[in-house]
């Protein structure tokens, strides 16, 4: 006999077939509400890849030269590293998000174009939201995903770059653990978890872009929320705001400095 489950202790998560491909000025909530609607429910959540909102967006740019469409994009250089292929770059870019090559994609595009972010993913995911919510009358999250690699760790996964209508950080401070110790420092990023998961089953080139979680309602709210702009670190809360090449060489440029200013035999 199968155990029973709690509530919010199982989850499911399916990316169907038959989306399609997205052209500029498509009505991307159209399309998606089509492909959803015998399937939806309420307290779901539709996690979307930013590939095909860049896309419906226009925000394909012709480009011979992918390393100017990155330049364009750089707000700021966090780190260059060389490698046998040319220089990768990891960069902030308008989005204030930190990736490599400024999130510029040149996948699943055609050849001489590349893909630029959508200018503003939160924004986007906000009116994913109200043309589903208004086509389909139940109440849905939205998640925009890209994929970004990690700097604790090899390999690439999927983080939420857009949402709308998901608490998309569940803060567990102040709560006690299984042995009644207060935790003072957990912040669950919720809409990375979910953006990670759905890519295990929409793949990269699997042609399933959108894709629908299940078992997550009481992460859903009434309103579209701070979107997962709230999960980027800025400042002095951003430790790895210099690669770590770079740190040092500015502490060392900056030790060289002060040694100069100082007088001879002080």
């Amino acid at each position: 006999m199968t155990a029973p489950v709690e509530p919010g202790a199982r989850l499911e998560a399916w990316a169907p077939a038959g989306m399609g491909e997205v052209r500029p000025g498509d009505d991307l909530g159209a399309l998606i509400g089509t492909l959803l609607e015998d399937v939806i429910a309420d307290g779901d959540v539709v996690v979307v890849t930013s590939k095909i909102v860049s896309k419906a967006e226009g925000r394909v740019v012709a480009a011979d030269d992918r390393e100017q469409a990155i330049t364009e994009q750089t707000v700021r250089v966090v780190a260059t590293r060389e490698h046998p292929g040319g220089v990768l770059r990891i960069v902030e870019n308008p989005q204030g998000l930190v990736m490599a090559a400024a999130g510029v994609d040149a996948s699943n595009t055609a050849p001489g174009t590349v893909l630029l972010l959508p200018v503003d993913p939160d924004e986007s995911a906000r009116r994913l939201r109200a043309a589903l919510t208004g086509r389909l009358r139940v109440r849905v999250a939205v998640v925009i995903t890209d994929t970004a690699g990690r700097a604790w760790r090899d390999g690439v996964v999927d983080l939420a770059i857009g949402a709308a209508g998901l608490r998309v950080a569940e803060d567990l401070r102040g709560t006690p653990d299984s042995h009644g110790q207060m935790l003072s420092a957990t912040v669950v990023a919720v809409a990375d978890e979910i953006a990670a998961a759905t890519d295990l089953v929409r793949g990269k080139a699997a042609g399933r872009p959108v894709a629908v979680v299940r078992g997550l309602a009481r992460h859903v709210t009434d309103d579209d929320g701070p979107g997962a702009r709230a999960l980027q670190r800025h400042g002095e809360s951003d430790l790895f705001r210099q690669g770590a090449d770079e740190a040092w060489r500015a502490g060392y440029d900056a030790g060289v400095a002060a040694a100069g200013e100082r007088e001879p035999g002080s």
